[in-house]
C-alpha cells in the first residue's frame, strides 16, 4: 500500500507542506479499492483482523459523536471502543476531531459506521499516515525505494522463534503486499488511459471556443470568460491554494439555453463549481458534477443548444488537415510508374475537385468527419493500378484510355453497354458536382435525426498491402472489363474472400468495384445481379461502403429491383437495403423513391393468412423476412413510419406476428417497437390484438426477441387500456422473471422499462408484489448504466404507490442508493429518483434514513438545477420529507439560502414547477418562523401573481399556499392590496372538488379582513359558497360556511354603525 500511494497516487503540495490527494479519478479508484479492501478483512481474515497495530493509525475526522452506537463508549465529546488490546487501551479512540485506530477490525466498523463519508474518511487517514504499513507493523516494514529486504528479514524471524504474532505480522504483510500490486496494476491502466490537462491546452481550447461565441443565433456560447485576469507564472489562474489540488483556472460561460455556468479547469478534467459566493468576491470551490475530459465535452451534456450550433459549425471548428502536397506526390510518382506525362494543371483540377466532393461527402452525412482509408496511399502503383483515393470514379482521361482497351460485350438497359470502367455507364450521383448536393440536403434539415450512426476514421496501419488486396485487384479486371461469364466467375471468386473483413471490403471499394457492382445491378442479366448483390450485402456492414453505395445511386436501382418477379433478388435486394438504411440520407432516399410502398409489399405473402405454421411456405416466409428486415431499419425516421403506415403495413405485420418462427419475428416486433413511439401505432398495436403476441413472446428462447417485445410493450404502456390488456394476458410475471437476465443490459433496459410504465397502474403493481419485483428492483440498483438505471428507479416510484412497497424498499437497502443518485447529472434519472425518494419519504421510518443521508439537501440543491422537469420533481419530493421529518421547520431553515431559493422559483414560467412550488411553500407556512422568513422574501405579492390562471393543479396548490401563508401579520391584508382575492372567486366555478377545498379554505382566511369580505362579495363569492355548504366533504362545509359567516358579520356590523 506504501508503494502505490507513494508511486501511482497522485499528491499535491504546496511549499513545505504535507501532501494532499488530488480530488482524480485516479485516486477515487485507488481509494476504494482500499476501502473495498479494509471492509472486507474482518471477515475474510479474523486473526489477522483482530491484531494490534505497532501505532495507531491517526487523522483528523469529520464523523460526529452521535453515529457511534453498540460496542462504543460515548462521554461527551470522547468516544472509546469497548475493545481493548492487551495494554488495556481502547482500540479505536476519539477525542475532540482526532480519530486514533489500532485494528482492522475496528477500522471495517468504522467504514460502516461513516457510510457515505467514508472515502472522505479513508483519504484524511492515507494523507495523514502516508506509509501507513509502519504504523502498522513497525518501522522495518517500511516502503523503501530500490531492493527491499523487509521480506527476507521477515522469513528469517519466522524461522528463528515460534511467536504466533511474527507469523500473523508476515500474513498481514504479504496481504498488504497483495494490495500494493494490485492498487499499482490498477493504477497502470488509469494512467495508460489518462490524458492530463494543462494550463495551455485549456487556454487553446478557451481561445477557439470563443472565435465562435457571441449574440448570434449561430453562435456556440453567448460569452465565455475566466474569472480572473490575472495568470501566474505556471499559466494557472487559480490561487495557489487551490492550485495545490490540481486546479488551473475557473470560467463563466453562458450558453444559449440555460443559465451561467462557474465552471473548474483542473489536471484532472473540467468539472461544476458552485459558482459566485453572494456578497463576496469568491467561488464556491466544491465539486458539483461528473469530471469531463475537456470544455467541449462538458458542455455537450449541459447544452442542447450548444451541441446543436456545434454541428453548424464543426466543418470550421475541427479542420482536417490538407493534403495537398501528398496528393501531388502520388500522382506525380504514379506517372512515373506508368510512363506517362502529365500536366500539372490537371493534378490540381482534379484535387479540387475531388476536395469539393469531400465537402459534400461530409455534409451529406450529417456533417460527421469521413477519412478515407489510406492503407494504400504510401505506394506508387500505376495509374491503371491504382486505387481511387480522391473519387469513387476515374477521370475522363482514365476512362478513354481504358475504353480502348475494352471489350464491349454485355447488353444492359443503358445507352453505353459494356461491364468495363471504360463502358460501363457510372451514375451521375457520382460526378464531382456540388450544388445539387447541399440542396438536398438543406431538404433534410427537417428529417429527425434517429438513430444516427457515424463515420469512423480509419488509420493508417502499415504500408504492406495485403495478400487479399492483390487477390481481388486480379479480379478487378475480369469484373470490370470480361464478358458475362467471366463476369459471374469473377463474382462468384470475389464472394469467396472472407467479406466481412475490412481489409477486403475497403480493397473493393478503393480498386473501384464498388461502381461495377452497383451498375451491375441496373443489367438484364439475373446472374451477375444476384452475385452482385450477394457482395454488397456483405460488405454493406461497413459504414463507409454504406455511405458509399447511397452516394453512389445504388439504393434507387435496389428499389426497382423490388418489383423483380424473382424472389431471390427481391430478398437480396431488401436485405442490402436494410444494411444501407442505417443513416438518415439513405432512408429518405428509400422513401421518395417508392421504397416503403415496395418493402410493405413483400408482406404480402400468400402464406400469410394461413392457420397452421406447417402451411407456411420457405419463400414467402424469407421474403416478408427481407422485407421486414429492411422496414426495421426505415422506420427510424419519423416519415417513414407515417409511409408504412399508409401504405397498409400495420394489419401485415400483425399477421406475421402471430406465426412461430423467430427469424422474421425479430424484425417484424423489431419495426413495431421503432414504430410504437407514434400515437397512432400505439392504438393500432392495441386495437389489433398484438399485445397478446408480445406477452407471448416475452417468453421466448431468443433474447433480441425477447428484448423488442419488451420494447415495444415499455413504449405502448403509456396508456392504460395497454397497461390492463399486458395484465390479462399475464404479461407481468414473465417481464419480472426477465430481471433475473441482469448480464444483457439492452434487455433489461427494455424490461425495466416496460415494468416502470405497467406499474403506473395500481392493479399492476399489487401483481408486482406477489411476483416479488419490487425486491428484484432494488438488487439492480448498483452497478448500471444509467438508461437501465432510469427505468429501476422509475418502476420503484411508481411501485411506492403501496405503503407495503415502501417499506420493502427500506428494508432491503434501497434508500442509501437512491439518495446517492440525487448526485448525478442525468437529467431524466434526477427527474425518477426524486420522485422515488419523495415518495419513500411518505414513510417516517424512511423519511429517518433520508435525513441521515443529507437526502432533503440534496433535493433542495436540485432546485438550482436549470431542467424545469426536475426542478418540479424536486420540489414534489420536499412536500413530503417537510411533512415526515421530526424538526421540520429547523430542517429547512439549516438551508442557506434555501427559502429564498424557493420563493425566487415562483417566477418561473413552467406551470409544473409553479404547482410544486406552492405545495412546498404550504409545507414551510405550518412553521411560524419560516412563514416569517419567506414573507420577508416577498412570497405574498408572488403568490398573488399566480392568481390569474386557469390550470386547476396550480390553483389548488396555489390556493392552499394562499390560505397558509394568511397566518402571518398582515398577509391576508397584502394579498387583498395585491388583487389576489377576486381571481380566486373565480376557482370556484372549476370543476374540481379538490380546487373547491383548498380555495375555501383560503378565501375563509382571507374573510378575516374587511376589505376582503367587500371585494369577495361584489365578485358573487356568496351564491358560490351557499351551495357548498351542503356539500359532503365536512372540510369544505366548514370553510365555506365560516366564510359566509365572516361576510355576514362584517354586513351586519356595517348595518349596525349606520343605523344604530
Amino acid at each position: 500500500m506504501g508503494a502505490a500511494l507513494a508511486r501511482a497516487a497522485q499528491w499535491t503540495a504546496a511549499g513545505s507542506g504535507p501532501g494532499t490527494l488530488e480530488i482524480t479519478p485516479l485516486n477515487e479508484s485507488l481509494l476504494n479499492q482500499i476501502i473495498k479492501f479494509a471492509e472486507g478483512f474482518s471477515t475474510r481474515h479474523p486473526q489477522e483482523a483482530a491484531f494490534v497495530f505497532r501505532e495507531p493509525l491517526e487523522w483528523k475526522t469529520q464523523l460526529n459523536c452521535s453515529v457511534f452506537g453498540e460496542g462504543y463508549d460515548l462521554n461527551g465529546a470522547t468516544v472509546q471502543s469497548e475493545a481493548k488490546g492487551k495494554d488495556g487501551q481502547p482500540l479505536l479512540l476519539l477525542t475532540a476531531s482526532t480519530l486514533r485506530v489500532r485494528s482492522f477490525d475496528q477500522l471495517c466498523c468504522l467504514l460502516q459506521i461513516a457510510m457515505e463519508k467514508k472515502l472522505k474518511e479513508a483519504q484524511a487517514c492515507l494523507e495523514a499516515n502516508r506509509d501507513p504499513i509502519v504504523k502498522i507493523l513497525g518501522p522495518e516494514y517500511g516502503t523503501v525505494e530500490g531492493e527491499d529486504m523487509s521480506m527476507l528479514h521477515l522469513l528469517d524471524k519466522v524461522k528463528k522463534d515460534d511467536d504466533p504474532e511474527t507469523e500473523v505480522k508476515m500474513k498481514i504483510f504479504l496481504l498488504l503486499r497483495q494490495l500494493d500490486l494490485q492498487l499499482l496494476n490498477s493504477s497502470l491502466k488509469h494512467i495508460s488511459q489518462d490524458v492530463r490537462l494543462n494550463p495551455a491546452a485549456i487556454d487553446n481550447e478557451v481561445n477557439l471556443l470563443k472565435n465562435f461565441s457571441g449574440k448570434g443565433e449561430d453562435t456556440v456560447l453567448e460569452s465565455l470568460e475566466y474569472t480572473s485576469d490575472y495568470m501566474f507564472s505556471n499559466g494557472c489562474r487559480a490561487p495557489p491554494w487551490r492550485q495545490v489540488h490540481g486546479e488551473i483556472c475557473y470560467l463563466v460561460i453562458k450558453p444559449h439555453d440555460t443559465d451561467p455556468l462557474y465552471i473548474t479547469c483542473s489536471t484532472a478534467g473540467v468539472f461544476l463549481n458552485g459558482g459566485q459566493l453572494k456578497g463576496k468576491d469568491d467561488i464556491d470551490y466544491e465539486r458539483k458534477s461528473d469530471v469531463y475530459k475537456d470544455i467541449v465535452t462538458f458542455l455537450r451534456e449541459r447544452s442542447p443548444r450548444f451541441l446543436e450550433n456545434m454541428a453548424k459549425q464543426e466543418y470550421r471548428f475541427f479542420k482536417e488537415p490538407t493534403h495537398e502536397n501528398n496528393y501531388q506526390r502520388m500522382e506525380i510518382v504514379e506517372s512515373k510508374v506508368s510512363g506517362q506525362s502529365q500536366d500539372l494543371y490537371n493534378i490540381t483540377e482534379k484535387n479540387v475537385c475531388e476536395k469539393m466532393k469531400s465537402s459534400a461527402a461530409r455534409r451529406s452525412m450529417d456533417k460527421k468527419k469521413l477519412e478515407m482509408s489510406m492503407k494504400w496511399r504510401s505506394m506508387g502503383l500505376a495509374a491503371s493500378h491504382r486505387p481511387k483515393y480522391f473519387s469513387d470514379k476515374a477521370t475522363k482521361k482514365d476512362i478513354e484510355e481504358e475504353g480502348r482497351s475494352s471489350t464491349v460485350s454485355l447488353k444492359t438497359k443503358k445507352k453505353a453497354s459494356g461491364i468495363s470502367s471504360g463502358s460501363v455507364k457510372i451514375q451521375p450521383a457520382s460526378r464531382c458536382k456540388t450544388s445539387g448536393r447541399f440542396e438536398d440536403i438543406s431538404k433534410s434539415s427537417s428529417e429527425p435525426e434517429e438513430d444516427e450512426e457515424q463515420p469512423v476514421r480509419h488509420q493508417e496501419r502499415s504500408t504492406d498491402l495485403p495478400s487479399e488486396y492483390w487477390g481481388i485487384q486480379k479480379l478487378a479486371k475480369y469484373l470490370k472489363g470480361g464478358n458475362p461469364t467471366a463476369t459471374v466467375i469473377a463474382l462468384c471468386l470475389m464472394r469467396d474472400f472472407n467479406l466481412a473483413q475490412e481489409t477486403c471490403q475497403l480493397a473493393i471499394k478503393d480498386l473501384g468495384c464498388l461502381e461495377v457492382l452497383i451498375n451491375l445491378l441496373d443489367t438484364e442479366e439475373i446472374k451477375c445481379q444476384i452475385g452482385s448483390l450477394k457482395i454488397l450485402k456483405e460488405i454493406s456492414q461497413n459504414i463507409l461502403i454504406r455511405h458509399a453505395i447511397a452516394d453512389l445511386g445504388g439504393l434507387q436501382i435496389m428499389v426497382k429491383i423490388l418489383d423483380s418477379p424473382d424472389k431471390d433478388l427481391k430478398c437480396l435486394a431488401a436485405e442490402t437495403i436494410a444494411n444501407v438504411a442505417r443513416f438518415k440520407l439513405a432512408r429518405r432516399t428509400v422513401r421518395q423513391h417508392g421504397g416503403i410502398k415496395r418493402l410493405v409489399g413483400l408482406l404480402e405473402g400468400i402464406s400469410v393468412g394461413s392457420t397452421s405454421p406447417t402451411l407456411y411456405q420457405a419463400n414467402d416466409t424469407e421474403i416478408a423476412r427481407c422485407g421486414a428486415l429492411a422496414l426495421w431499419s426505415c422506420s427510424k425516421s419519423t416519415k417513414n413510419k407515417e409511409a408504412i403506415r399508409k401504405a397498409g403495413g400495420i394489419p401485415l405485420l400483425a399477421r406475421w406476428l402471430k406465426c412461430s418462427h423467430a427469424n422474421i419475428l425479430t424484425p417484424v416486433v423489431g419495426t413495431l417497437q421503432e414504430c410504437a413511439s407514434e400515437p397512432s401505432y400505439r392504438l393500432a398495436i392495441r386495437t389489433e390484438g398484438m399485445i397478446e403476441n408480445l406477452v407471448k413472446n416475452l417468453s421466448s428462447e431468443h433474447e433480441e426477441l425477447q428484448m423488442h417485445c419488451a420494447s415495444a410493450i415499455f413504449k405502448c404502456a403509456e396508456d392504460k387500456e395497454t397497461r390492463d390488456l399486458v395484465r390479462q394476458h399475464g404479461g407481468l410475471q414473465p417481464l419480472s422473471v426477465l430481471l433475473g437476465n441482469s448480464e444483457n443490459k439492452q434487455l433489461l433496459a427494455a424490461v425495466t422499462g416496460a415494468i416502470w410504465k405497467c406499474a403506473i397502474s395500481g392493479e399492476n403493481v399489487s401483481k408486482f408484489r406477489e411476483y416479488k419485483t419490487v425486491e428484484a428492483l432494488v438488487g439492480l440498483l448498483t452497478d448500471q448504466p444509467e438508461e437501465v438505471l432510469v427505468n429501476i428507479v422509475g418502476a420503484l416510484g411508481e411501485c411506492c404507490q403501496e405503503p407495503i412497497n415502501r417499506s420493502i424498499i427500506r428494508k432491503c437497502g434501497g434508500i442509501p442508493p437512491l439518495v446517492k443518485y440525487l448526485t448525478g447529472t442525468d437529467q431524466a434519472l434526477l427527474v425518477n429518483v426524486t420522485k422515488a425518494v419523495g415518495a419513500c419519504a411518505t414513510e417516517p421510518e424512511n423519511m429517518m434514513i433520508i435525513d441521515r443521508l443529507d437526502g432533503v439537501r440534496l433535493l433542495w440543491s436540485l432546485l438550482k438545477n436549470p431542467n424545469p422537469d426536475v426542478q418540479a420533481s424536486a420540489a414534489w419530493a420536499i412536500c413530503p420529507c417537510i411533512e415526515n421529518a421530526k424538526d421540520a421547520g429547523e430542517m429547512v431553515r439549516s438551508f442557506v439560502g434555501g427559502l429564498e431559493l424557493i420563493v425566487n422559483l415562483l417566477k418561473s414560467k413552467n406551470k409544473e414547477v409553479l404547482a410544486s412550488v406552492c405545495a412546498a411553500i404550504t409545507n414551510i407556512a405550518k412553521d411560524e418562523e419560516n412563514l416569517a422568513v419567506i414573507t420577508d422574501h416577498g412570497v405574498v405579492p408572488l403568490l398573488s401573481k399566480l392568481a390569474n390562471t386557469n390550470n386547476d393543479k396550480l390553483r389548488r396548490h396555489l390556493a392552499e399556499a394562499i390560505s397558509h401563508c394568511c397566518k402571518w401579520g398582515s398577509n391576508r391584508v397584502t394579498f387583498g392590496e395585491t388583487k389576489a382575492v377576486a381571481p380566486l372567486v373565480r376557482y370556484l366555478k372549476s370543476n374540481d372538488p379538490s380546487v373547491h377545498r383548498a380555495t375555501a379554505q383560503a378565501l375563509y382566511e382571507l374573510s378575516e379582513d374587511p376589505n376582503n369580505c367587500i371585494t369577495m362579495h361584489e365578485n358573487g363569492v356568496v351564491k358560490l359558497l351557499l351551495a357548498m355548504v351542503g356539500s359532503t366533504d365536512e372540510t369544505l362545509q366548514e370553510a365555506a360556511a365560516g366564510c359566509i359567516a365572516n361576510i355576514r358579520r362584517l354586513a351586519l356590523a356595517t348595518e349596525k354603525a349606520k343605523y344604530g
